[in-house]
């Protein structure tokens, strides 16, 4: 893709977006929406071939990525749709445009309390049009690293935590993405972004507890992640794949399909059922 800008003024951008450090203001509560009282709510939003997660509670919204612009209306109506006023937390995981091409549009539509990314750079676009929205705003990016789960306060019996990216620099941008665990009393859910077979094996050596009852698949099912090691320690009894109908990358493989049946994972995909709802009391599980 072209360039908008030249470089420097890119970095002067970052310079002033990434920071270390997270503000401690409160934050309203988000939504009116009743489904969330005493429950965690999880929407594996339907994007086509892209990832938009949000996760609510009572009293809190937090949106890992925003899928691809081509379908930024899309999530935009969804979201409209279940009534959501404010997202507490926005990440980014990386900056590629099938999970950054709608933020430009979230950022200028949402009052966002806290956004998230790893800490690296993209001459796109659509990253540049995504840092230029959030100066608009006049927020800042908090560099997303392991350990920094207990800045996203989902409200009472749940917790957040962050396992990757375990390095400062990767070859592939997906291996950037952070994989984030959130739990919810006896409840867990696991979510990896575009994170491949090495960034799983860097979280595997690590020795991180990463058990979830649910996976979000790696790389919208490519098999160049969720490698059998990496599935036996998550050991879900439920996968979800977020993906395009009929996409260009043969998303999800049939290997990671094979992988994921020899487990004996239940796995729902958007390319087949849509956007997919998982809902937790605390105890249990239920699929919509």
């Amino acid at each position: 893709m072209k360039k908008l800008f030249k470089l420097p003024i890119l970095l002067i951008l970052l310079l002033s977006l990434f920071i270390a450090g997270c503000s401690n203001s409160k934050t309203d509560i988000s939504t009116s929406n009743n489904l969330t009282s005493g429950k965690l709510v999880v929407h594996y939003i339907d994007v086509g071939q892209g990832d938009s997660i949000l996760i609510q509670t009572k009293d809190k919204n937090f949106l890992i990525d925003a899928g691809p612009k081509e379908n930024e209306d899309k999530l935009l109506s969804y979201l409209k749709k279940i009534n959501i006023k404010r997202l507490d937390y926005v990440v980014a995981t990386h900056p590629h445009e099938d999970h950054i091409g709608g933020m430009t549009n979230i950022i200028k539509t949402y009052d966002i309390g806290k956004f998230y990314a790893p800490k690296v750079t993209n001459t796109t676009k659509t990253f540049q049009n995504m840092l230029l929205a959030l100066k608009d705003k006049n927020k800042n990016i908090n560099v997303i690293k392991p350990g920094m789960g207990d800045d996203i306060d989902l409200g009472e019996n749940t917790k957040v935590e962050v396992f990757s990216p375990n390095s400062s620099k990767y070859d592939d941008l997906n291996n950037y993405s952070p994989i984030i665990k959130v739990t919810y009393g006896k409840n867990s859910f696991l979510f990896t972004g575009d994170a491949e077979k090495l960034e799983e094996s860097e979280v595997l050596q690590k020795k991180y507890d990463i058990k979830a009852d649910v996976l979000k698949v790696g790389h919208h099912g490519s098999s160049s992640s969720t490698g059998k090691d990496f599935l036996s320690k998550v050991s879900p009894s439920i996968a979800v794949i977020s993906c395009g109908k009929g996409n260009d990358y043969g998303h999800p493989h049939k290997e990671t399909l094979k992988t994921l049946e020899d487990a004996k994972v239940k796995v729902y995909r958007t390319d087949i059922s849509g956007t997919i709802v998982i809902t937790s009391d605390g105890n249990n599980i239920a699929v919509k």
